[in-house]
């Protein structure tokens, strides 16, 4: 679905990640993890194509990222839902049409039963007319895990999603992902979290990358 052949990103001159290959194959679950800024929030933007390598060939869904049209490369990404680091939403407009506004944008209609179910699924059901900046951070993270599926994507990109949430919070949102893992999806999550690997390795195959000296390399089981 999504791969990497002796992928190279350079900031400024310096090199932050360097000869990474790897693919993530349909359906499996990947934890990302490595010291803060090493890299971890470029990776995913490198597989959502939005960076493109320094060096080497980075491929979504068969073809190439260099080969495609900005049309393309939005045509894609609409199969990847991306829950950011950064969650932002439009303060004014209600929780409902924040997690609708990727239908909307894509000029795809939404069935109101399905947008209820959506957010009765990460426990938001109650709180669909609420303005975002009354949401806790937990529910937020909920919401912004909503906003990244409504699309029906083939792989979930996820960001730090507990960064900023307490254990309970984090594990409720470990159990939403595993869930659209035994949907078919696609998971990365990139996080700093052992913890959470640990929790989340007793209910579903994950592997785990651990980014370090600009390197991928699948950690071994010394989590």
């Amino acid at each position: 679905m999504i791969s990497f052949e002796n992928v190279a990103y350079n900031y400024g001159g310096g090199e932050l990640l360097s000869e990474v290959s790897l693919r993530l194959a349909p359906g499996s679950f990947h934890f990302l993890t490595g010291p803060s800024g090493s890299g971890k929030t470029t990776f995913l933007k490198l597989a959502y194509a939005e960076l493109l390598p320094t060096s080497g060939h980075v491929t979504l869904f068969d073809r190439e990222v260099r080969t495609l049209s900005r049309d393309d490369i939005a045509h894609s990404r609409r199969r990847i839902g991306v829950v950011h680091q950064d969650v932002q939403f439009l303060d004014h407009l209600p929780l409902a049409t924040n997690v609708q506004l990727p239908l909307s944008v894509s000029g795809r209609s939404s069935d109101p039963r399905d947008l209820a179910d959506l957010l009765g699924w990460v426990g938001l059901g109650h709180l669909s007319d609420a303005l975002p900046p009354s949401l806790s951070g937990g529910e937020r993270q909920r919401a912004a895990l909503a906003r990244a599926v409504i699309m029906g994507p083939d792989v979930v990109l996820a960001d730090e999603p507990t960064g900023n949430v307490d254990w309970e919070m984090s594990l409720r949102l470990l159990k939403l992902l595993v869930e659209l893992n035994k949907m078919g999806k696609t998971i990365v999550v990139a996080t700093h979290d052992l913890n959470l690997i640990r929790q989340a390795k007793s209910q579903v195959a994950a592997r785990v990358l651990r980014i370090s000296r600009r390197r991928v390399q699948l950690a071994g089981a010394d989590l």
